[in-house]
């Protein structure tokens, strides 16, 4: 739950997630609470419109630092239509009713319904995009950005990464998602989209 509040953007409630999750964080273990807690202080140092501009132009700006699951398995083509039924199909199972501007993929939600619910559907989801949370993570690395900490506390809770799933994570760190030219005139739409929130 904690991942899944910090993942989220961080409007006006933002800091008072922060100390939710700073008042917490020692009651899990030590390594994920030092993730949790490093990722806060350098967030809080930066201030909410410091930590909006970073987190649009790297969750909405770069392609391997996407939040929506589906992406880093379908990317811009026709097939994640269907992924995103998996997905709604998933909440729906759980009881769980989105709103009709929520993408079904969006990690901070799958986090929050793994965190409130759990059971094996979520495991099912968090298990079958395993790579595409791997390749987020290495992405953040890769950008030092402090967002990292969240993925790694996250996959601190995560099952092993099998043989499988690493040969996915090799394969989708070298070739990145997949896409295809759609739209009018062979135009490429970006993905994701900036928040109009956040733009000038």
């Amino acid at each position: 739950m904690a991942v899944a509040l910090l993942l989220d953007y961080p409007g006006e409630s933002h800091g008072d997630r922060l100390d939710a999750v700073e008042a917490t964080a020692s009651a899990l273990p030590a390594v994920i609470a030092d993730d949790l807690r490093t990722h806060v202080a350098a967030v809080r140092g930066w201030g909410v419109d410091r930590t909006q501009i970073h987190y649009v132009e790297t969750f909405d700006q770069k392609r391997r630092c996407a939040l929506h699951l589906t992406y880093y398995s379908s990317g811009d083509t026709r097939r994640r239509g269907m992924a995103l039924v998996t997905f709604a199909e998933a909440f729906a199972a759980c009881g769980w009713e989105l709103g009709d501007d929520d993408l079904p993929d969006y990690l901070p939600s799958v986090l929050e319904l793994s965190a409130r619910e759990g059971g094996p559907i979520v495991d099912m989801l968090l298990a079958t995009h395993r790579e595409g949370v791997e390749l987020l993570r290495s992405a953040l690395h890769h950008v030092r950005s402090p967002f990292r900490h969240l993925l790694d506390a996250l996959c601190r809770t995560l099952p092993q990464v099998d043989d499988a799933a690493a040969a996915r994570f090799v394969n989708l760190l070298s070739a990145g998602p997949p896409q295809e030219m759609v739209g009018l005139g062979g135009t490429l739409l970006p993905f994701p989209s900036v928040r109009p929130e956040a733009t000038p």
